[in-house]
């Protein structure tokens, strides 16, 4: 994704938020719908081997920060999900083959849970406006405790804050869980935490 220059990826912003984008042209302007989901790769620095075991990356600090600087504050507040993938050493690979759920289980529960969602509030998690979202996303004490201390620690803005509720709540239905708890509160601020830390 760093690939990109900046500014091709900070239009990005405008559909990923509102989903739609507004082209203008010759004093007219036209909305067309434009619901995605984006689904991004990037390295960690520019050669792909910073954090590596192998230590063969030899880039700057500055020119991490470069790198990391083409995707804006705004663009990455807009990406719900940025997980951290670690380069695996050959002979870990084959053992992972067969571990964990397989993919029909995981997909009867992701169905459920969007019909959960359905029933509860008539469209997904990922639609609810900031409105919606106080009503149907409520944390427990401990849970609201402890993404108001993530917020702090981590700088998140208010865009952020939805976010992360929206995705709590979808771990919480995947769970089937009608409440938000503190275990899903934390799995939520996990899966954002690691653009902004490297």
């Amino acid at each position: 994704m760093a690939e990109f220059q900046r500014r091709v990826l900070d239009v990005l912003r405008q559909p990923m938020e509102s989903g739609v984008i507004s082209i203008s042209r010759a004093a007219r302007q036209a909305e067309f719908p434009a619901r995605f989901q984006l689904i991004a790769a990037m390295n960690p620095c520019p050669c792909g081997y910073l954090g590596h075991a192998s230590g063969r990356c030899r880039c700057t600090p500055d020119a991490v920060l470069r790198y990391h600087n083409r995707l804006s504050g705004p663009l990455l507040d807009r990406i719900d999900l940025q997980i951290e993938v670690a380069a695996m050493p050959p002979a870990a690979l084959g053992r992972q083959a067969g571990a964990g759920e397989c993919t029909q289980r995981i997909a009867t529960r992701v169905a459920a849970a969007y019909a959960l969602q359905l029933a509860r509030q008539g469209k997904s998690n990922q639609r609810l406006s900031n409105m919606e979202i106080e009503q149907h996303c409520r944390l427990e004490t401990h849970g609201e405790q402890l993404l108001h201390g993530a917020m702090t620690r981590l700088h998140w803005s208010a865009r952020t804050y939805h976010r992360v509720l929206r995705v709590a709540r979808s771990i919480a239905d995947l769970a089937d869980s009608p409440a938000i708890t503190q275990a899903h509160v934390a799995e939520a601020i996990q899966y954002r935490r690691v653009l902004r830390e490297i």
